[in-house]
């Protein structure tokens, strides 16, 4: 997994193709990340008692990580990611400019 929480990132796929923001949870075993702003579903909630009301609330719903990108902080633009070791250490990297990712 080379995505993280809290990359900024812009969808590539889909139907909110070309939106951007940062990721908010990552699940591994479904390979499934939410992005902030990103992939909006409306869920219609249940009134828990006879004086409370129904609702609709504006969710984000979760979108396979192969439809996201890490967006390059040098170019501003998309990138793969690649890791490398420095001093003993795994570091990610963006492939585009080289720069170490965080």
């Amino acid at each position: 997994m080379k995505l993280k929480k809290g990359d900024n990132v812009i969808v590539i796929a889909g139907k909110t193709k070309g939106q951007s923001g940062k990721i908010m949870s990552v699940n591994k075993i479904t390979d499934r990340v939410i992005v902030d702003g990103v992939n909006k579903t409306k869920r219609h909630v249940k009134p828990r008692s006879s004086t409370e009301k129904g609702t609709t609330i504006e969710k984000e719903a979760a979108m396979h990580i192969s439809n996201v990108m890490l967006i390059d902080s040098k170019t501003g633009k998309g990138t793969r990611i690649g890791k490398k070791s420095v001093d003993g250490k795994n570091v990610r990297f963006a492939k585009k400019s080289g720069q170490d990712i965080k």
